[in-house]
């Protein structure tokens, strides 16, 4: 049986409160791979006009970033990056980076943010837009970074013939990658939960 919470207004909550709503949260949080993974299927069958659907990119994307040595981390960035495109019509970096935000490097999370504009390189002046907006971010340490990420491994991975792992390979290291969060405004909560 599911106990709850007693307050109706969260300023008149109490500690025995929020020891309800802790032990609820630690339990939804260990799910946060299954729900991502969930979503990631999402885009199973959405080819939204390109050759091969958006799941299929992810799964290439990480295989080639995988395959090229590149650590779990960045592997798991490349799996998601596109995670966005269901909710995220005209901002599904964001949502991503939203996603990945307290489990990632400031890097990798930089990388997510911008591949968008970053991609937009290979294809912006196909409809009207600047192919060269990312020049704005040349200074920035992780210029390079996302340059080669959109380069090596979002780039090249709408060929239906390419190697493409399944999802499974990539599940242990998503489970890994969210099991751990560093950058979130509970990580004192989490770390020391509320005693009795």
């Amino acid at each position: 049986m599911q106990h709850h919470a007693q307050f109706v207004r969260m300023e008149d909550s109490s500690k025995e409160d929020w020891q309800v709503i802790g032990g609820e949260f630690m339990q939804f949080a260990q799910n946060l791979p299954d729900r991502v993974i969930k979503h990631l299927r999402l885009l199973e069958g959405d080819y939204g006009g390109f050759p091969v659907d958006r799941f299929t990119h992810s799964l290439q994307t990480a295989t080639r970033a995988l395959r090229d040595g590149r650590d779990d981390e960045y592997v798991c960035c490349a799996l998601l990056h596109d995670i966005g495109d269901t909710l995220g019509s005209f901002n599904h970096p964001d949502i991503a980076a939203a996603i990945l935000k307290p489990f990632v490097t400031e890097d990798n999370l930089w990388m997510v943010q911008n591949h968008g504009i970053f991609q937009g390189h290979y294809f912006f002046h196909h409809i009207g837009m600047d192919r060269d907006m990312r020049e704005q971010f040349r200074q920035h340490p992780h210029f390079e970074r996302t340059a080669e990420f959109c380069a090596l491994y979002d780039n090249p991975s709408f060929d239906a013939h390419a190697e493409t792992f399944p999802l499974v390979e990539f599940e242990p290291m998503l489970k890994q990658l969210f099991s751990r969060p560093r950058n979130t405004i509970y990580k004192t909560a989490i770390s020391e939960p509320v005693s009795k």
